[in-house]
């Protein structure tokens, strides 16, 4: 039996950066993600108290704000904030060991909305400033 969507997406056919070929310019690869904030001070102590990542008072340009995460990191960007830049559906999703336990963190913050949990294994829920985000359990 075939498994959910987003699990075949996640387990999916990853390579390493080693297994692929490089001859463009752009390389096969995400460097950051940016989410816009209003306030970049706010936005940092959220989005650092949701990730359990240390606050520091470092603000390049006093509007972004760089969380440092395994992986790919997240760029707060207060400069790029506007109603019309924040994202009405999640463009990544933040990995769980525990969907009940993240489900049950997120619901103690001050999300905005927070959804049901789906399929047993991800929901989707809001930062203060309206962004959607997801976490899922793959």
């Amino acid at each position: 039996m075939a498994g959910h969507a987003s699990e075949e997406l996640s387990k999916g056919d990853k390579k390493s950066t080693t297994d692929i070929k490089k001859d463009g310019a752009i390389l096969p690869e995400i460097g950051t993600v940016f989410i816009p904030v209003q306030d970049i001070r706010q936005g940092a102590m959220w989005y650092s108290r949701l990730l359990a990542v240390p606050y520091k008072e470092e603000f390049p340009h006093n509007h972004l704000y760089i969380l440092p995460l395994s992986g790919v990191n997240i760029v707060l960007d207060s400069k790029r904030y506007n109603q019309e830049s924040i994202y009405i559906n999640p463009v990544f999703h933040l990995n769980t060991n525990d969907i009940h336990e993240a489900y049950l963190q997120v619901q103690e913050m001050e999300a905005g909305w927070v959804g049901s949990i789906e399929h047993g294994h991800y929901f989707s829920f809001q930062d203060p400033d309206g962004n959607m985000l997801m976490i899922c359990q793959c």
